[in-house]
């Protein structure tokens, strides 16, 4: 399993080097910032990550950073840190996708604990990531017209109905859908479905 690196954003040194030295004695690598800026302006960490990041800084706010972040697609999961309770700060904490919303002074079970759901969140995502790279990889390899005959097939259309649909013959159809199936390594529709539900979201075909 790949390590899990957690990123601190603190604007407190103090609280940056207890927490660090929590997270190191409990095995983590771990990368401290005093700066949200200087943590946005970090080259991005394709690894399985998560941050843990305060939620009252001056200039950019904790909740800046988490819009920041989904706005660069950035998805390592969050959990957040406060000195005090925040109830709408928590629930638009929590509604963009944060994993805790943790209230200082932390004791360390609970950090370790939430880190620790982080980290099951990030590995998941990595999981369902190298997932669907695989699956869109395999869909570039159909035509235009094999991956339309795919669509159309998946919907429960038959041959006839494709070819139809596609203003086409039924053996050109049969044709395209063996070339289809050959090429995305599978031999039934209920698979072509399944790898169909592995595309990430609004992934156009393939010219």
């Amino acid at each position: 399993m790949e390590e899990l690196r957690v990123f601190v954003v603190d604007d407190d040194p103090l609280v940056l080097r207890a927490i660090e030295r929590v997270l190191r004695v409990n095995g983590y690598p771990v990368e401290v910032f005093t700066s949200p800026t200087t943590f946005l302006g970090r080259r991005p960490y394709d690894g399985v990550a998560c941050v843990l990041l305060d939620l009252m800084m001056p200039g950019v706010n904790g909740l800046d950073v988490q819009q920041a972040m989904i706005g660069r697609g950035i998805s390592h999961p969050i959990v957040f840190l406060s000195g005090r309770g925040d109830v709408p700060s928590t629930a638009r904490a929590m509604k963009e996708g944060a994993v805790d919303f943790l209230v200082k002074p932390v004791d360390e079970p609970q950090l370790l604990d939430a880190i620790a759901r982080a980290g099951a969140r990030a590995t998941a995502l990595r999981a369902q990531q190298e997932s669907e790279r695989e699956t869109t990889a395999r869909f570039a390899r159909l035509t235009r017209r094999e991956r339309e005959v795919c669509d159309l097939v998946a919907r429960g259309l038959l041959n006839k109905q494709v070819a139809n649909e596609l203003g086409t013959g039924e053996k050109v159809v049969k044709v395209h859908r063996g070339r289809a199936m050959r090429k995305l390594e599978i031999d039934s529709v209920a698979a072509l479905v399944r790898l169909l539900l592995k595309l990430p979201p609004d992934k156009p075909a393939q010219p």
